[in-house]
């Protein structure tokens, strides 16, 4: 088996010959290329792909060469097992000793088939860096499934030999010099989500699976690279302005912050409060857009067809309208820039070269239990005086409830049968809660809004604008009250759920 530790960018095409480098005299420095057209394969229901496995054919210089990948979805370094093989088809006999052993059989033999195909022109070029050798390989071509077809415009960068610190320093330079954001997908990945039909659309979580041996550092790791790659995965959409995308970027962004407070007794304080603060700045320059855009569908346009005059209707739909535009752009505008290219690197690289901040014999599985049951008791003993909260008061709790449904989800597979039945209840009731008390904070959010904007309203509409958002905010208050009884009904229950790992 080789290791591959490699890093991947988009590049925008213009840029991509920038980043090969010529030498002083203007020449350029000694360069490879080669045409590589690449057929990956897997079952018409994706067997592979399910197992966490590539499977590919790659014709190069005449030859054909077999590969087989495997690893944690966006690590840095990936098993790799590579095989020459007599033409286009995968020969499964020389997939022996290698992740894929263990699901070779006649009948995967037979079912195997095409699913897509890359066709990529790469220019090499080594690159000393300190002690380090490290491999630029610039890709130009396209990648097709079916009809689908897409370009391919982008840079590894591969760590020969040396300190994986020097691979990240050549990573800044070339994100200052070309503009390159980091990629978390491989080309497989994407050519499975053109297989399937994905786009460019908002993309959810991927279910996280851990292995009880992990240690607590270990499993973190695993937890933060499938979160960031949600996060990244939604940069698209929230640069189209998809209102999805900017909800599943948030997600994704919390569901990271989540982990990092879950796992904060044993991250590196220093290097961990850097990302804690990158990652606030982003969630705060995407919070006004999925505000804004959940005020307007869910408060502002309803109240037409409960007969509020028109044209106070209309004046609020128009100026948060103008106000969602500008909060989208903003939201874009944060994903173009350097600052979160920057972000993306010191993120990967913090939760790659990370140390735990002391030595830790415990299991994953004992520490998961540890923190889900002091989680639980504390929300329990705060739940347990919800109608004395304020406003501030709920918010916390609600973010404590979001935790730890986060952490439900991320130690849910640590657990046999019947204890995910358990969590599942526990989740859903979570859910419930944390929906309650959500929907609490986003009332007194529309209050001020809609009070701004029955203040702030031009004379010609101030009557009709104050009646309609005075309107929205007495039917949110009706709304809360009820509210305020589900969440608490719901969290004196959660008093009474026990969670046994062994169970």
């Amino acid at each position: 088996m080789n290791a591959e530790t490699e890093l991947k960018f988009r590049v925008a095409p213009r840029s991509l010959s920038s980043v090969l480098r010529t030498g002083a005299n203007g020449r350029g420095r000694e360069r490879a290329e080669q045409a590589l057209v690449s057929t990956y394969y897997d079952t018409s229901k994706h067997k592979l792909r399910r197992h966490g496995l590539t499977l590919r054919v790659r014709k190069v210089d005449g030859r054909y060469v077999q590969t087989v990948k495997a690893g944690n979805a966006g690590s840095v370094t990936r098993g790799e097992w590579e095989n020459e093989v007599a033409g286009a088809r995968p020969e499964l006999e020389k997939a022996r000793k290698t992740p894929l052993e263990d699901l070779t059989t006649k009948k995967l033999s037979r079912k195997l088939k095409p699913v897509f195909r890359t066709e990529v022109r790469r220019t090499t070029q080594t690159r000393r860096v300190r002690n380090s050798q490290i491999e630029l390989a610039v890709d130009r071509g396209r990648i097709g499934a079916g009809p689908r077809a897409r370009p391919i415009a982008e840079l590894e960068l591969e760590l020969k030999s040396g300190d994986v610190a020097d691979l990240f320093r050549l990573a800044r330079n070339v994100e200052r010099k070309a503009g390159a954001e980091l990629d978390l997908r491989s080309k497989g990945e994407r050519g499975y989500q053109y297989a399937t039909g994905g786009g460019r659309g908002a993309q959810r979580a991927e279910p996280i699976e851990l292995k009880s041996e992990l240690s607590p550092r270990d499993a973190f790791r695993v937890i933060a690279l499938s979160t960031l790659r949600h996060f990244t995965a939604n940069a698209d959409p929230v640069r189209d302005q998809d209102s999805e995308g900017v909800h599943q970027m948030r997600v994704g962004l919390r569901r990271l912050r989540a982990a990092i407070s879950l796992f904060d007794d044993i991250l590196p304080r220093a290097s961990t409060a850097r990302v804690k603060t990158e990652l606030k700045w982003l969630t705060d320059e995407l919070a006004p857009a999925r505000e804004i855009d959940v005020f307007l569908k869910e408060s502002v346009q309803p109240v037409a067809e409960k007969g509020v005059p028109k044209r106070g209707a209309r004046a609020l739909r128009e100026k948060f309208s103008r106000q969602r535009a500008a909060a989208f752009g903003r939201a874009r505008n944060a994903v173009t820039s350097a600052r979160y290219r920057r972000l993306l690197i010191d993120v990967i690289e913090w939760i790659e070269t990370g140390q735990s901040r002391a030595d830790d014999d415990r299991s994953i599985t004992a520490y998961a239990a540890a923190v889900l049951d002091r989680r639980l008791r504390k929300a329990r003993k705060q739940g347990m005086r919800l109608n004395d909260l304020d406003a501030t008061q709920r918010h916390k709790l609600r973010i404590r409830i979001k935790k730890i449904r986060y952490a439900v989800d991320f130690f849910r597979s640590l657990y046999g049968n019947r204890a995910r039945q358990r969590l599942a209840d526990l989740s859903d009731r979570l859910k419930r809660i944390q929906s309650a008390l959500g929907s609490l904070n986003d009332f007194m959010a529309h209050r001020e809004l809609a009070m701004e904007a029955a203040l702030a309203a031009p004379p010609a509409n101030r009557r009709a604008q104050a009646f309609a958002s005075g309107f929205i905010v007495g039917q949110e208050h009706e709304t809360a009250v009820g509210l305020r009884k589900d969440a608490a009904k719901e969290l004196h229950r959660l008093r009474r759920l026990r969670v046994d790992p062994d169970g």
